[in-house]
C-alpha cells in the first residue's frame, strides 16, 4: 500500500517545510516524486488585464522540475541527466524547461528521454528557470530571486526565462507573431502578485495563434483503405470526461506505432461545438512526462 510522505527543506527566504510538504509526495518504496505539484497553465482571453502580469517566451521542451536532488519530468519520473549538467544546483527547488532552442522539440524529447545520458546531446541543453516553488513571494519577488540564482550558479546551460511587460492586446498580439514567426512556440502570461501553488490556475496563461489541449488515449480506431492494417483514429477523453476521436495529424510511422491506451496526447482545435468537444481535432504528439 503507497503512504504519503513529505520532503522537508530548512526554513528562510523559502516557505516553511510544513507547507512544502503539502505540496510533495513521495513514494516511501522508490522515493521517486509522485507528480511534482506544478503551477500548470491556462488560456490567454482578451479578458486578461496585461498590466498585470509579466510576459516571457513559451518554450517549446521538456518541463522539469528540479526538487533539491534531482530533476523530474512533470509526471514525476527521474530525468537521467549526466552529472555534470546539476552538479553544484542548490537545495531550492526550480521549476523550467529543458530546452534545445527553437524548432528542436525531438531532439530535446529524445535527449531527455535516454536512460543513458548522451553527453554530447545534453550540451546543447539549457535548464531555462522560470520559478522557485519553494519560494514564499508573489512572482515579482520569485522572479528576482531566479535571476539571482541563475547567476550565483554561473553556469552557461542554465538560464533565467527573460520575463517582460506589455500594456495592451494589439503589442502582445505583435509580440506572439513576432516569437512564432522566428521559430517559437508563444507566449506565457504569469500575474505578478500571485503565490506558487500546485494547481492549474488562471495566475499562468499560454497565448499561442491556435489552440490546444490534452486528452488520454482510451481506444484505437482501425485504419480503412490506405491506412489499412494501422491506426485510424484515436479515441481520447479529457480530464473534463468529453470523449471524441483524433483521426488527423498522424505522421506514417505514428500510425503504423500508435500511442498507447493510457497514455496523454496533446492536440490542437479550433474552438468547441455546443456540446463542449473540440472542432476540428488535430493530433500534435504524444505528451512528455
Amino acid at each position: 500500500m503507497r503512504r504519503r510522505l513529505f520532503l522537508a527543506f530548512p526554513l528562510g527566504v523559502f516557505v516553511s517545510h510544513r507547507a512544502l510538504a503539502q505540496r510533495l509526495e513521495i513514494d516511501p518504496e522508490s522515493g521517486a516524486a509522485i507528480r511534482p505539484p506544478l503551477i500548470l497553465a491556462n488560456v490567454y482571453s482578451t479578458r486578461t488585464h496585461l498590466p498585470d502580469h509579466w510576459v516571457s517566451e513559451k518554450m517549446d521542451g521538456v518541463r522539469a522540475y528540479w526538487d533539491g536532488q534531482r530533476l523530474l519530468t512533470r509526471g514525476g519520473e527521474p530525468i537521467q541527466a549526466p552529472a555534470w549538467f546539476t552538479r553544484g544546483w542548490p537545495a531550492q527547488p526550480m521549476d523550467g524547461e529543458l530546452w534545445g532552442g527553437r524548432r528542436r522539440f525531438s531532439h530535446t524529447v529524445s535527449t531527455v528521454r535516454q536512460q543513458t545520458p548522451d553527453d554530447a546531446a545534453w550540451k546543447s541543453i539549457r535548464f531555462m528557470v522560470f520559478d522557485l516553488p519553494a519560494h514564499g513571494g508573489t512572482f515579482t519577488e520569485r522572479l528576482s530571486a531566479y535571476q539571482r540564482h541563475v547567476v550565483s550558479l554561473g553556469q552557461a546551460w542554465v538560464q533565467a526565462v527573460p520575463q517582460w511587460r506589455v500594456s495592451t492586446h494589439s503589442e502582445l498580439q505583435a509580440q506572439l507573431n513576432k516569437v512564432v514567426k522566428a521559430g517559437g512556440e508563444g507566449l506565457m502570461l504569469h500575474r505578478a502578485d500571485s503565490l506558487y501553488r500546485g494547481r492549474r490556475s488562471d495566475d499562468l496563461l499560454k497565448v499561442k495563434t491556435h489552440h490546444d489541449a490534452e486528452a488520454q488515449v482510451t481506444a484505437h480506431v482501425p485504419g480503412q483503405g490506405k491506412h489499412s492494417g494501422r491506426l485510424g483514429a484515436l479515441w481520447v477523453e479529457t480530464p473534463e470526461g468529453k470523449r471524441f476521436k483524433l483521426g488527423t495529424g498522424f505522421s506514417d510511422a505514428e500510425r503504423t506505432h500508435p500511442p498507447p491506451v493510457g497514455a496523454w496526447v496533446t492536440y490542437r482545435y479550433r474552438g468547441l461545438n455546443d456540446s463542449g468537444v473540440p472542432r476540428f481535432a488535430s493530433f500534435v504528439r504524444v505528451r512528455v512526462d
